[in-house]
């Protein structure tokens, strides 16, 4: 799924459920940097465009830029369009939002790619391919993305009373 909203879907439920402790901008900007390599891929018309950056090492080392870089560009994001009340984000928020971004990624990949080689060095095998159709990911990405929208501002309202 490169360069496709269907990955938000579970960020925004991710959200939903974890309100402040979960960064979706961190999780978006996630999402774009594992992706930079197939679009380069796809740009030198390459057959393999999914390589280390789809492994769950390079999954990690994306993740670990994204939380470093994320962090910082998301909170001056919220500052410039006055969303100051989403503040402070935290650096384990933003840790966690980037791991959550990167490894979803690679799982739902994984199911859906044949170039997917997730398990790299370790083996070649990925034995998520084929888990369920095509059509069911989207199908889950979609239901998830609505889901969150929903559920989001319930959770917000449950939680504030609870306070």
């Amino acid at each position: 799924m490169p360069f496709t909203p269907l990955h938000m879907g579970p960020g925004l439920l991710m959200k939903a459920l974890l309100q402040g402790s979960f960064s979706v901008m961190v999780f978006g900007w996630a999402q774009i940097l594992i992706d930079i390599e197939p679009l380069v891929a796809i740009l030198r018309h390459d057959a393999v465009l999914h390589g280390w950056s789809h492994t769950w090492i390079g999954a990690t080392v994306i993740a670990l830029v994204a939380a470093l870089t994320g962090k910082p560009a998301a909170v001056l994001g919220l500052r410039l369009f006055n969303l100051s009340s989403h503040l402070p984000l935290s650096w384990p928020v933003a840790f966690v939002s980037a791991f959550i971004g990167t490894w979803s990624h690679v799982l739902l990949d994984s199911v859906m790619h044949a170039d997917m080689l997730p398990w790299r060095p370790l083996t070649d095998a990925n034995p998520a391919l084929g888990l369920i159709s095509t059509g069911m990911l989207h199908l889950f990405c979609l239901v998830s993305g609505v889901l969150g929208m929903l559920l989001y501002p319930l959770v917000q309202r449950l939680t504030m009373r609870r306070n």
